[in-house]
């Protein structure tokens, strides 16, 4: 049973230990509680006498609206994969920037293989060893995967040795990337998979991974997982962050908590479950979500038809695409990243008008030539899977980004009535739990997760008839998933029709009432929740499926 405590002199953040006995507990440790200073935590299956790969000794880093990182201490052997686990905006990204050199810590020493040294920059951590894939991927859009990937290895390389290497990894990996598609043309999951094979190509001793499952299909996280356990075996220390506690569980074997900025508990995730791993995470276990059967309405969005070439000559090609979303009822489309998701989203939304109009039915009036201000009005509202630049603009405070889609505080002369804007944006704030420094916050400042709680609780509050949402958890904690997921139910159940799009399978099994798979500009026939398996989904994701006559699929 998990127990939580008060810090020194009940002060302080709570801490965890086990109440289990000495011989039997997973090697929890209460430095809060007890003021120690240097923890050591027995690992298994590691040798007592290895000096850590990594150590952080009280970092501490402070913006101006909050303390991201306050008095941090953790070690990493050799051959260890240690997760960091916490929820939005807990200062698990700001960590991993410390130590990667992106960003530089107000207070704390950072020790390398036991020496201290000062990580000025990104290009200093690779020169010592140091690889991070980002959850927000730092790459140039106008530069292809090559040049991208070019920039942080060896000058004397030639970019066509660099382009062949990066083909021959990503075979080697199953992580499939044209080295000549400029950036600006692949999806999140494609980005990400450029991310991961530019830091496994500089042969690391530390890699960082924040997020790196959550746009992979199930085959490719068992696959990667393999990967790691390689790099593991080979003495590569892997710090790792993610939200999915099964993987965590899986695959780490020593996992530091944080809550706050600060350190609140230790343990060994291998003898852990979900339930406990979130209750020291927030405190609390997520609620269990409520799917209750209902029989669906009228049609809201019909697709019928919808054929259209790539714009890009790195997209994908729609080919005769044909579904429907009716009132109270959820849609689920899985896939692996790059299928036709981007361009399927972008006519369903009205970024891409080229679809003839009756293609896409929306409230049963054509739209298939409208725009995404003209498609609002008929009740569609859109999450986009990139949060910054599409679902917000980054330099502007939340309050206006709310403008982006909604005009309630506009009035009927043009005019911004600025009071009630704020007021808006300080109850989304307050109802899905943002943290963030008020209305006036601009939205990069924010975490992902929280960023992303606000932009889909900005479409969710405005009643929308219909919502389409593009990877509406991705980069989110377990509490703040399980509450966007339930927003979605609670939409559903009040008779909104809802279009998910995400390769997050758990994610669709847990809200889905119907589910489609799409692969290489295809959709397949509908499936029922009940009758969808891992299996049978992964089969599809490569075009595995028998075609269904019209009557099934509708």
């Amino acid at each position: 049973m998990v127990g939580r405590e008060a810090g020194a002199g009940g002060k302080g953040p709570a801490t965890w230990k086990r109440s289990r006995p000495a011989d039997e507990r997973p090697q929890y440790h209460d430095r809060h509680a007890r003021g120690d200073t240097d923890v050591v935590t027995a690992r298994p299956k590691q040798p007592s006498a290895a000096a850590p790969r990594l150590q952080l000794q009280g970092i501490t880093k402070r913006y101006p609206a909050v303390v991201a990182n306050d008095g941090i201490s953790l070690s990493v052997l050799p051959g260890q994969t240690h997760a960091v686990l916490g929820e939005n905006g807990a200062g698990k990204s700001t960590l991993m920037k410390v130590i990667y050199g992106s960003v530089r810590p107000d207070a704390g020493q950072v020790l390398w293989n036991g020496q201290p040294v000062q990580v000025r920059n990104p290009q200093e951590a690779r020169a010592l060893g140091i690889s991070m894939v980002f959850q927000h991927f730092s790459l140039f859009d106008t530069l292809t995967v090559a040049e991208n990937v070019w920039l942080g290895l060896d000058k004397h390389l030639k970019l066509a040795e660099v382009a062949r290497r990066i083909e021959a990894k990503a075979a080697e990996y199953g992580l499939p990337v044209d080295p000549s598609r400029p950036v600006h043309t692949l999806s999140v999951g494609e980005m990400q998979r450029v991310e991961i094979i530019r830091a496994l190509l500089t042969d690391p001793q530390l890699l960082i991974l924040d997020e790196p499952t959550s746009v992979l299909t199930p085959q490719a996280v068992d696959k990667l997982f393999i990967v790691l356990r390689q790099l593991a075996a080979q003495g590569c220390s892997i710090l790792y962050i993610s939200h999915k506690l099964h993987e965590i569980r899986a695959l780490c074997d020593a996992c530091t908590v944080l809550r706050g900025g600060k350190v609140t508990g230790e343990c060994d995730p291998r003898q852990e479950s979900n339930a406990s791993l979130s209750r020291m995470m927030i405190g609390a276990e997520p609620p269990q979500l409520q799917h209750h059967d209902r029989q669906p309405g009228d049609v809201v969005l019909q697709v019928r038809g919808l054929s259209l070439e790539r714009e890009s000559p790195f997209g994908v090609d729609l080919h005769d695409v044909a579904f429907d979303v009716r009132a109270g009822e959820v849609v689920g489309i899985a896939g692996v990243s790059g299928n036709g998701q981007r361009e399927l989203m972008a006519a369903v939304s009205g970024e891409d008008t080229r679809a003839p109009a009756d293609a896409i039915r929306v409230a049963g009036q054509g739209a298939g030539r409208l725009g995404p201000a003209r498609r609002r009005q008929l009740g569609l509202h859109f999450v986009p899977e990139e949060r910054l630049g599409r679902g917000a603009v980054p330099s502007l405070p939340l309050a206006q980004n709310l403008l982006l889609t909604r005009t309630d505080a506009v009035g009927r002369s043009g005019w911004i009535d600025v009071r009630a804007l704020r007021t808006q944006a300080q109850n989304l704030i307050q109802r899905f739990n943002v943290k963030a420094g008020g209305p006036h916050a601009a939205a990069r400042s924010l975490s992902g997760g929280n960023l992303q709680k606000f932009i889909v609780g900005r479409e969710i509050s405005a009643k929308p008839r219909l919502l389409v949402i593009s990877q509406p958890t991705w980069g989110v904690d377990v509490g703040a998933a399980a509450q966007i997921r339930a927003e979605i139910l609670q939409l559903r159940d009040a008779g909104c029709a809802v279009l998910v799009v995400s390769e997050e399978l758990e994610e669709l099994f847990e809200v889905s009432d119907r589910l489609h798979v799409i692969a290489k500009g295809r959709l397949s026939p509908s499936m029922p929740r009940r009758e969808a398996t891992v299996g049978k989904i992964g089969e599809w994701m490569s075009g595995l499926w028998e075609p269904a006559d019209e009557e099934a699929t509708a």
